[in-house]
């Protein structure tokens, strides 16, 4: 068994030679002087070769080397390939592209209502890509989330907070569904952890729906949601319940004011 004291009295002869360690890893001595830890296995009839690392001050310890063994074997043990599983993950880092672009593929390619889209871009824009735009997926972290998500709510707005916590988690799920192999950290960032909400029972008055329905004159914004907020005033319907109903004779013994569904 190696010890790092025998390591570093390798010497280097004309032809690459081995030196056996245990669990089936050895160290390459090349002729180079270079000196490699691998691993030789069997994978369904053939044989394969997983390069674990180099040893010295910029490569890895003969301990790491040995943790990286034990790993390779267990994955031999479950049928996969651990030489062509790192070379998969070096083809994934080769082509790994950063939050803000996987963001843009998440806006093109879900569906999702246009009054919905223009909502989630401008938070993207204003809250989420300043901080996280060019950070590669694996370098986003429930710490980078939760502190993103605080410095939105410390300036006033709770609710956006929570939506850029969203906004994240979806896009992660996208990236997963896609074959990206990365934790996503809105996992461990729950939407109470950000902010609660205490619902409230005060109604507008007459003169502030007034108010309000003057106001909506001058809103920028599509004639049917228009009409939607004008239907909210005036029945004080939830969204879910206007979004829900359908048009209905109106049953006389519902109090005036309510909302007809069909059943």
């Amino acid at each position: 068994m190696l010890t790092d004291t025998a390591l570093k009295h390798l010497k280097s002869r004309v032809k690459d030679y081995k030196i056996a360690d245990r669990d089936g890893m050895y160290a390459l001595v090349k002729s180079s002087g270079a000196l490699t830890f691998r691993y030789d296995y069997r994978m369904n009839g053939r044989r394969e070769t997983v390069t674990l690392g180099k040893y010295g001050p910029e490569g890895i310890t003969l301990a790491r080397a040995r943790e990286l063994c034990l790993d390779a074997r267990r994955m031999v043990a479950e049928g996969i390939s651990p030489a062509q599983e790192k070379q998969r993950q070096k083809r994934r880092l080769k082509e790994a592209k950063s939050f803000g672009e996987f963001g843009e593929r998440w806006f093109k390619e879900p569906r999702m209502a246009d009054s919905t889209r223009a909502t989630r871009r401008a938070i993207f824009d204003r809250d989420i890509v300043p901080t996280l735009r060019n950070r590669l997926l694996k370098e986003i972290t429930p710490e980078d989330l939760r502190a993103l998500s605080a410095k939105v709510k410390d300036r006033g707005a709770p609710a956006t907070a929570v939506h850029v916590r969203d906004i994240v988690k979806q896009i992660f799920a996208f990236t997963i569904l896609h074959g990206e192999k990365v934790p996503n950290p809105a996992a461990d960032v729950g939407p109470a952890s950000i902010a609660t909400f205490v619902p409230k029972d005060r109604a507008l008055s007459p003169t502030e729906i007034r108010i309000m329905l003057k106001q909506l004159e001058h809103v920028p914004t599509l004639p049917t949601i228009r009409l939607g907020l004008r239907l909210i005033l005036l029945t004080m319907v939830r969204k879910s319940e206007l979004q829900d109903a359908v048009w209905d004779e109106v049953d006389s013994r519902m109090p005036y004011g309510a909302f007809p569904k069909s059943a």
